[in-house]
């Protein structure tokens, strides 16, 4: 008797679907660093108090790049400047806003060397932590596909084949995610 092939593929497609969500989690993650350009994803985190209501800034303004080091905000509604300028000095940016009643601006200074080199460790740091919760999905996969051999009856070269499988898969999503790691590592040392 062997395991019904469906629940196999059911199974593994959740797996891989799980690792796409990993691997786009930790680009949207690297987004967020700042390498010493403007980038409007920086922003995205922002909530403003807006007539009483937490509103994201990108809700209630046209966001622009129009230098490498340089964010402008204009606002629908100019009366919301204030507390527009307000979220931003909250907020971890490190970036002090400046406005003249009508556009604020962003300027994102050069960084050091040292600064640089922190931000890579960092990323690496973070990098490693996503591979680790790549490689807890492929525990846990290969963990279902052990109790498909006990309780359905999947024989040792299913179980064999199917850990081939899981690995290449797993590699694959490593790589990708390596990538995504190498593409930023390369952003923050550019100068």
């Amino acid at each position: 008797m062997t395991a019904d092939v469906q629940v196999i593929k059911d199974n593994f497609q959740k797996f891989e679907t799980r690792l796409e969500k990993v691997v786009e989690s930790f680009k949207t993650e690297m987004n967020k660093v700042r390498a010493g350009r403007a980038n409007p994803h920086l922003l995205d985190k922002i909530v403003v108090d807006y007539y009483g209501t937490p509103t994201p800034l990108n809700q209630m303004a046209n966001i622009s790049v129009p230098e490498a080091r340089l964010i402008t905000i204009s606002l629908w509604d100019a009366s919301a400047l204030k507390n527009v300028t307000k979220a931003i000095m909250a907020s971890d940016l490190g970036i002090t806003p400046t406005d003249d009643g009508k556009i604020i601006r962003l300027a994102f200074p050069q960084l050091t060397e040292e600064r640089r080199k922190d931000l890579v460790k960092s990323v690496k740091k973070t990098a490693e932590e996503f591979k680790v919760g790549i490689r807890n999905e492929r525990r846990d996969i290969l963990e279902v596909f052990k109790k498909l051999k006990k309780d359905a009856g999947m024989t040792e070269d299913e179980l064999a084949t199917q850990e081939k499988e899981v690995q290449k898969a797993t590699d694959k999503y490593i790589a990708a995610l390596e990538k995504v790691l190498a593409d930023k590592e390369k952003e923050i040392l550019d100068i």
